[in-house]
């Protein structure tokens, strides 16, 4: 199968499955370091998983984003709140048009090295509160993306109406080894158990059967 694609490797459980899924249509995996809360956790991770099989890895920074940019996920674990992911609350993690940015950089990088793909992990579980994850965001910015290149770049995106224990369900089959995944919006060396984002993951695992390798600190 031909190499034809970038795809935006965040390092959480999403993006690595879609790394691991997609293995053979990857030709390179970006991250991006903008400064949230967990992205260094997150970082290793997905350097780890890329190494593992063998698909080039870069970060990118863009640092703008915490200078400019207001969003809870910018201003430290303390400011992230607990309850369940789709809660109101959660509203505060947005980082606006976070993942337009990182497409915009994601789509050039693409037409660059002569890729005609970007492959990105948005689910079903981001749309209550993340209107860029939503299926009509990533419809309209494929389209943007084909139009405004010469070799049309378009966005794949398998995973927009799976939920997360589904997109579990499916690393398992490829054997992605979740304990070198990040989900934790605070950023610790543990998962705090108690945010959103520790809350989903911990019932992706108990939905899909799967055990949680994940270490807690509730």
């Amino acid at each position: 199968m031909i190499k034809d694609s970038v795809l935006i490797l965040s390092g959480g459980m999403d993006s690595v499955t879609l790394l691991h899924y997609m293995k053979n249509r990857i030709a390179l995996a970006v991250s991006f370091d903008y400064g949230s809360n967990h992205n260094e956790r997150e970082l290793k991770c997905a350097r780890y998983q890329a190494e593992s099989l063998n698909i080039p890895h870069i970060v990118i920074p863009l640092s703008f984003m915490k200078v400019y940019f207001k969003s809870s996920l910018l201003e430290g674990g303390e400011k992230i709140p607990d309850g369940d992911y789709d809660s109101d609350n959660m509203k505060s993690t947005v980082v606006p048009f976070r993942n337009g940015i990182m497409l915009s950089v994601a789509c050039g990088l693409a037409e660059t090295k002569g890729l005609k793909h970007v492959m990105m992990a948005n689910h079903g579980g981001d749309h209550a509160i993340y209107p860029d994850c939503r299926e009509e965001f990533t419809h309209a910015m494929s389209k943007a993306m084909e139009t405004g290149t010469y070799d049309r770049i378009t966005l794949i995106d398998p995973f927009t109406n799976l939920e997360k224990h589904d997109i579990a369900k499916i690393g398992a089959e490829h054997g992605v080894d979740y304990a070198y995944t990040y989900s934790c919006y605070k950023g610790a060396e543990r998962h705090c158990g108690t945010c959103g984002t520790c809350r989903e993951r911990k019932e992706a695992f108990a939905k899909a059967g799967l055990e949680d390798p994940t270490l807690y600190e509730n």
